[in-house]
């Protein structure tokens, strides 16, 4: 395999690739997360603890007023983690070969998280939703995102805890050799510490009845890193290389 010398580093097609792309998804991912957290803030609780004046309550069927309003955070919500998993493959080519093994797994724990979240979500774009503007909330109480304990919250818990593992192997994936691999590294191994302290914490104090209460924090957690690291691997992929080429 040819290789391309940058300083005392080599730069292999592969690694050259990875960055052209990286550096249009890194700040797509973070605009995007950006996005989605400003909709997501913005979209008053109507159900639930944090509920405050009159609240929708079982079989949460007096929704559709608040449609399409309050789904529009779900749209920008729902490209994220398909593009951390582009961003995780342009990480996985660029690392070192002997740190590989930390983002091939990041790699597989995003994209598993990754069909959790997309099928979370896009479920209540195009099922929840028209089902409501159509008259037909039969069956939806168990899938509505008003629903403090049904499958909506449930499978964000599950897809944003997955997420977290992906952020400690990827995290793994990068030494320590200068200030900005450093802060990347950071970043994400301080993203897995505060869920883990979040999901245990909450777990003990509210038992069963975790409700939005943790969804809110690991959303708050994993969005913020998604932002950050955006941020932060938008500078990593712009590292200027030899073969420094247009993406298109």
């Amino acid at each position: 395999m040819s290789m391309l010398v940058q300083g005392e580093h080599l730069t292999s097609p592969a690694q050259t690739n990875a960055a052209r792309l990286g550096r249009w998804i890194a700040p797509l991912l973070a605009v995007s997360a950006a996005t989605a957290f400003a909709l997501g803030i913005t979209t008053p609780p109507r159900s639930g603890p944090f509920c405050i004046g009159q609240c929708i309550v079982y079989p949460y069927t007096d929704v559709v007023q608040f449609v399409p309003r309050d789904y529009l955070w779900v749209l920008p919500g729902t490209l994220l983690l398909p593009l951390f998993v582009v961003l995780a493959g342009c990480i996985h080519a660029s690392v070192g070969v002997s740190r590989r093994v930390y983002s091939l797994i990041g790699l597989c724990l995003a994209s598993i998280a990754a069909g959790i979240i997309t099928l979370d979500y896009f479920t209540q774009f195009e099922v929840v939703a028209p089902s409501l503007l159509r008259g037909q909330p039969d069956g939806l109480a168990l899938f509505t995102q008003y629903n403090p304990h049904g499958f909506f919250i449930a499978l964000e818990d599950l897809g944003y805890l997955m997420l977290s593992a992906a952020f400690l192997f990827v995290g793994a994936a990068f030494g320590s050799a200068n200030r900005l691999e450093r802060s990347i590294r950071w970043t994400f191994i301080t993203s897995v510490l505060l869920a883990i302290a979040s999901f245990i914490g909450m777990s003990w104090h509210f038992g069963f009845n975790l409700e939005y209460r943790f969804e809110i924090a690991i959303i708050t957690i994993t969005w913020t890193t998604l932002v950050a690291s955006g941020v932060l691997l938008t500078f990593f992929f712009l590292r200027p290389t030899r073969s420094d080429l247009p993406l298109f």
